[in-house]
């Protein structure tokens, strides 16, 4: 008994042990990557100073007022050289406003410097000819880390640089930046333990939204003229909500950025390019798109990546180029439009958003129309959440094996942990409670798994006959887009975690697949501040209150809508975007 015992001892001494150095090894690691990341910094200053030492008369706030059109004429006639241009946002980024008290860049490039000198030997310039771009973390850049906020994905740099990041250079861009995302990208905040909490330009007490938030608040700040996100629930959208920008979510396969390998495999590869993240990826594809500062801007973008070597690069992208006349089209359209979903209520200032700009649509000569976006309960628990939990999340559990899991991750992780024995009893003690509780964070209680190879099957053929019923629905309207509220005004940090349903309004649009575009249109006034005080969603649950405790306290923050189209009709969507911005700066 005595040498059992002590046998028992030792395991349990050995089990600390190894626990603790684990964690030291974790925290290494992570000490690592921000020292990179400063020292990086740090050389990017110094680079900038040398530069202002040269060229000491540069107008850094005219060029930084230039919008994306603007500028790019000013390179491609000669006016501004590309050098200026890269330095001038190189300064604004390393400046403490944007670094320091935001924290949205994860990495420089300072491959930047050797792309500046490439560009200026090609013969024709791209459309995109002197831009300095910033991409979302998991964008695979050649020689750089694609990390999704996990320890596991560092010291695995990227072998070569992704489709679009080659087709972005061959426009003659200049990605300068990558910028941080939420651990395991599966949240629409903006934090993971490595790089920390990115926050909101406007509002230090404000998340920018996520995944795509480090490019949100990037942008916002002033710190970049374009920027690349991708999207699976609202990735683009909700930080464009959240920071006052534009932001596009095209049809998934419109355009890609596949085909960049880390140096040496590890488990989190899949994960960085978008794909290991569901284990039905297929169903509800991840799309990637731009987020800019006005609606221009992404048709630039989109325009300059739609070219043939994007289609030579990827063969699976279809070889569909930007449609300039449905974009300049000033034809009336026809406009389908809501305000709430009936799912999660929003607050009242994002429903006046999209009032107001059926109001002024109308008055422009357009035809409104009232629709209704059918079954959102079953798309929410039966479609898109299953997806992502369609094995009960084991997949996206693996992902945080050796890791240290955010705190605002932290009740999805442990509700994945859950026994299914457990999860089956408290979705049979839920179930008859769902109508009452308005299937809001207790759907993840609610979720069924795919067992079988059958039901995966079923699970996609569910998804294509919702997608039938909507649009056979849009084509009996008779509808050209839609006018439709998104989430925001921007969420309280840590808020997003305790409401991840909460993103019905933009998830609807990855489950069909079809493009849709954030348009800020307005802020929150006092008068919203006084109505949501009055708010109590649809039954005033905890649910509602959180919504409520989320977005208070956001007087002056931008408010948006969403304009979406049928599929492969970015052009369209972006149209219908920008006679929205339009009538919006007008008012």
């Amino acid at each position: 008994t005595a040498a059992a015992l002590a046998l028992l001892g030792g395991s349990v001494a050995a089990l600390v042990v190894w626990k603790w150095l684990g964690k030291k090894m974790i925290q290494k690691k992570m000490e690592e990557a921000r020292r990179t990341r400063d020292e990086g910094m740090k050389r990017m200053a110094k680079a900038v100073q040398q530069f202002r030492e040269q060229v000491p008369s540069v107008q850094t706030d005219a060029i930084l007022s230039l919008s994306l059109l603007e500028l790019t004429g000013r390179l491609q006639e000669g006016s501004l050289s590309p050098r200026t241009v890269l330095y001038t946002y190189l300064e604004k980024v390393s400046a403490l406003e944007v670094t320091q008290q935001t924290n949205c860049v994860r990495h420089f490039i300072p491959e930047c410097e050797e792309q500046l000198q490439e560009i200026q030997q090609h013969t024709e310039k791209g459309l995109l000819y002197g831009i300095p771009v910033s991409i979302k973390d998991h964008i695979g850049h050649k020689g750089h880390l694609a990390t999704c906020g996990l320890v596991q994905c560092l010291g695995t740099p990227m072998e070569e640089d992704s489709v679009l990041v080659k087709v972005l250079k061959r426009q003659g861009a200049i990605p300068f930046a990558m910028t941080n995302v939420p651990q395991s990208l599966f949240s629409y905040d903006c934090s993971n333990p490595i790089f920390g909490q990115t926050l909101n330009p406007f509002n230090p007490q404000k998340s920018p939204g996520g995944s795509s938030g480090g490019e949100g608040a990037l942008i916002a700040a002033g710190g970049s003229i374009l920027g690349m996100g991708s999207d699976i629930g609202g990735s683009i959208r909700l930080p464009c909500s959240f920071c006052g920008l534009c932001g596009l979510k095209p049809t998934a396969q419109r355009l890609r950025w596949v085909l960049a390998l880390p140096s040496q495999p590890c488990s989190c590869s899949g994960w960085a390019e978008g794909g290991k993240c569901l284990l039905l990826s297929h169903p509800v594809p991840c799309a990637l798109g731009p987020m800019a500062r006005d609606v221009d801007s992404l048709a630039l973008c989109m325009k300059a990546l739609l070219c043939q070597e994007m289609f030579q690069l990827d063969p699976t992208v279809p070889p569909i180029p930007f449609n300039e006349e449905v974009y300049s089209s000033s034809a009336p359209l026809r406009v389908g439009y809501y305000d709430t979903d009936g799912y999660f209520p929003l607050p009242p200032c994002m429903r006046r958003a999209v009032q107001e700009t059926r109001c002024a649509l109308q008055a422009a000569g357009h035809q409104l129309v009232l629709f209704s976006p059918p079954r959102i309960p079953h798309v929410m628990t039966e479609l898109f959440l299953r997806t992502f939990f369609a094995d009960g999340g084991r997949s996206w559990l693996d992902v945080f094996t050796g890791d240290i899991v955010d705190p605002g991750l932290k009740p999805q992780v442990n509700f994945c942990k859950i026994p299914r024995l457990v999860k089956k009893l408290l979705a049979l003690f839920l179930k008859p409670l769902q109508f009452l509780l308005l299937f809001k964070l207790k759907d993840v209680a609610l979720i069924s798994t795919c067992r079988s190879v059958k039901e995966v099957w079923n699970h996609h053929h569910q998804i294509q006959l919702y997608r039938s019923q909507f649009i056979s629905q849009w084509k009996e309207l008779q509808l050209d887009v839609v006018l439709c509220p998104v989430l925001g005004p921007a969420f309280t940090t840590g808020y997003p975690g305790k409401l991840l349903t909460a993103i019905s309004s933009t998830m609807l649009y990855n489950v069909l697949n079809f493009p849709a575009g954030v348009v800020p249109v307005s802020t929150v006034t006092e008068a919203d501040e006084e109505e949501l005080k009055l708010y109590k969603g649809c039954c005033d649950d905890p649910w509602d209150r959180a919504l409520k405790q989320a977005v208070s306290g956001a007087l002056g923050m931008p408010v948006a809508v969403q304009c979406v189209a049928l599929p492969w009709q970015e052009e369209l969507c972006l149209r219908f975007m920008k006679e929205v911005e339009t009538l919006s700066r007008d008012k």
